[in-house]
């Protein structure tokens, strides 16, 4: 109840209430909260037409006169709030980073409210009281037309039987060659690896992580953490290579909004079994994604990398798509010792070999691209940019796009999530696409590529963890690395962006005003759904047809490749 005696009640962050209006006063109302214990979709008896369910709301409304004995309930108002959810931690001043932030966390759910969904047709005397005594204004209302938080629908999705509403059930290929090969470091060695989540199966991580962990040549590892599930194998071999004697190291960043909790769980169980764990730069997020093993040999002293466009989460790498490379290439190995010195103990090398980091200098090296192109660009053969990724709002980066169109580069965008720039606008950005491609599985991955007036596919191939965005830049530490295995740039050129930016079944065209549209499709055309493409790409390698982008190769002097030993 709402009166004098029963302040109104703290509501939690983004959970379901019902506004119970009693006796037709809707400025008097009681506050129901929609427990979360209990599973929001509720199945019905079955009947002739298939499942059937009904939402836990609409239950408690309908009975909700039981709840409030010899009281006229004459109305129930679904609602929710949403509470800033962002940690307000001085770095500089915190003591314990670790212990700040586990604070901070327990104070999160009193966070200020910042927006109001409320159902469609409220009463106006409900809405009010709630604006009034939420610190709200009327722009910070968002009315719902149907059920708030679709999130359930996941759950009936899962709950569907008949196979035409499904997806046909995928199982990531493991690469075969890695299912070729006894000893990874002996492939890797000889070359680079690619690997396209979730298509490629991640699992081919972790076997890299678990074979660094017990083998007795590899002295170090060091990783960087962003978000990892709770019960991820990869803390657990690092954890397990620190109680083997070996020298590892875990950048854990523990400011990754809503897996908190979990990297504070996973720091404090790396650091009791021997790891050094750090938390990265203060004032900055440890965004990156890298791996490094340095391993010894008869050679010497190796370094065996692996970078990727994505989270080392085994969950999220089978719904986002994410590219990842293994790579021994001295100079990289060099860059990601120096990334590793500059995270654990601010040590910023005078010069970089091949990554690009940001805060550093990622911003100007994306400019400098981009303006290369515009520099190189005639009527006779146009520079040519293809950039995948998910957000795109620097300032900076889109008048260079669009200086970089009015000099002829043509340039496709594919931008799933925000993008700030306006294509197609006459005598601006007419050389200029943008597409979004929402389907199965999250769009994820950051793949750049400029042509710098090579034939098509020969061009500068880039991957990174960072999207073109002012925090990617300025507030967080980021990398973007070249593609300079051929075979993994044919495959990233031709087998993925290409086939994406011919893809007009889940991709939509944005227009000059910024609306987004489905593709016109000719009904003469093939049909073409990217992610479906992938899938049956994987499927049949997976099968034993040979990859286009994998041929075998010849096997560098002094390096000999034992074949797996059959089952």
């Amino acid at each position: 109840a709402i009166d004098p005696g029963h302040p109104f009640p703290h509501l939690r962050n983004r959970a379901l209430n019902l506004a119970v209006i009693l006796g037709g006063q809707p400025s008097s109302f009681s506050v129901v909260q929609v427990p979360r214990s209990i599973n929001r979709l509720i199945e019905l008896p079955a009947s002739v037409d298939g499942k059937n369910f009904v939402l836990l709301e609409d239950v408690i409304a309908l009975h909700a006169a039981e709840l409030f004995s010899g009281l006229e309930v004459t109305g129930c108002i679904p609602f929710r709030i949403t509470r800033n959810f962002d940690l307000s931690i001085d770095e500089e001043e915190a003591e314990d980073l670790l212990e700040t932030i586990e604070q901070e966390l327990r104070r999160r759910e009193r966070g200020n409210a910042v927006r109001l969904e409320i159902a469609a047709g409220a009463p106006e005397d409900v809405r009010r009281v709630l604006v009034e005594t939420l610190g709200l204004t009327n722009d910070d209302v968002y009315e719902v037309q149907g059920p708030l938080d679709p999130a359930f629908a996941t759950q009936l999705a899962s709950a569907a039987t008949a196979a035409a509403l499904r997806y046909e059930p995928f199982t990531p290929r493991v690469l075969p060659l890695f299912r070729s090969v006894a000893d990874p470091f002996a492939l890797l060695a000889e070359r680079d690896v690619l690997l396209h989540h979730p298509y490629d199966s991640f699992d081919s991580v972790v076997e890299f992580v678990n074979a660094a962990a017990v083998d007795p040549n590899v002295l170090a590892i060091k990783m960087t953490l962003y978000r990892t599930s709770l019960d991820s194998p990869i803390p657990r071999a690092l954890a397990r290579a620190a109680e083997q004697g070996k020298d590892v190291t875990a950048v854990v960043e523990l400011k990754a909004r809503f897996d908190e909790q979990a990297n504070i769980r996973w720091a404090r169980e790396l650091e009791e079994s021997g790891v050094h764990v750090v938390y990265g730069l203060i004032g900055l997020k440890t965004h990156c994604k890298a791996c490094l093993v340095v391993r010894k040999e008869p050679g010497g002293i190796r370094r065996y990398v692996h970078l990727s466009t994505g989270n080392y989460n085994p969950q999220t790498a089978r719904g986002y798509t994410d590219v990842g490379l293994f790579t021994s290439r001295p100079a990289v190995g060099e860059d990601a010792s120096a990334l590793f010195n500059l995270l654990t103990g601010n040590i910023v090398p005078q010069t970089w070999k091949e990554l690009v980091v940001a805060p550093v200098d990622m911003r100007s090296k994306v400019i400098a691209l981009i303006e290369r192109e515009a520099a190189q660009s005639s009527k006779e053969k146009p520079g040519r940019i293809i950039a995948k990724l998910n957000s795109l709002t620097d300032p900076m980066v889109i008048r260079a796009l669009y200086k970089a169109s009015r000099a002829g580069v043509e340039i496709d965008l594919i931008c799933r999530g925000i993008c700030c720039l306006r294509p197609g606008v006459e005598g601006y950005s007419e050389n200029i696409r943008v597409i979004s491609v929402v389907d199965r599985f999250l769009e994820h991955s950051r793949i750049f590529y400029f042509g710098n007036g090579q034939p098509p596919g020969r061009g500068d191939m880039f991957l990174s963890s960072a999207d073109w965005m002012n925090r990617n830049f300025d507030r967080r530490v980021e990398i973007m690395f070249p593609v300079a295995d051929e075979h993994s740039r044919t495959r990233l050129y031709q087998d993925i962006l290409l086939n994406i930016l011919k893809d007009n079944t889940k991709a939509r065209r944005m227009r000059p005003d910024g609306v987004y549209e489905r593709k016109a499709v000719d009904p003469v055309v093939e049909r073409v759904r990217s992610q479906e493409l992938f899938a049956r790409m994987a499927k049949e390698q997976a099968e034993g047809a040979q990859p286009r982008s994998w041929p075998a190769p010849a096997p560098a002097p002094g390096v000999s490749i034992t074949p797996r030993p059959s089952a």
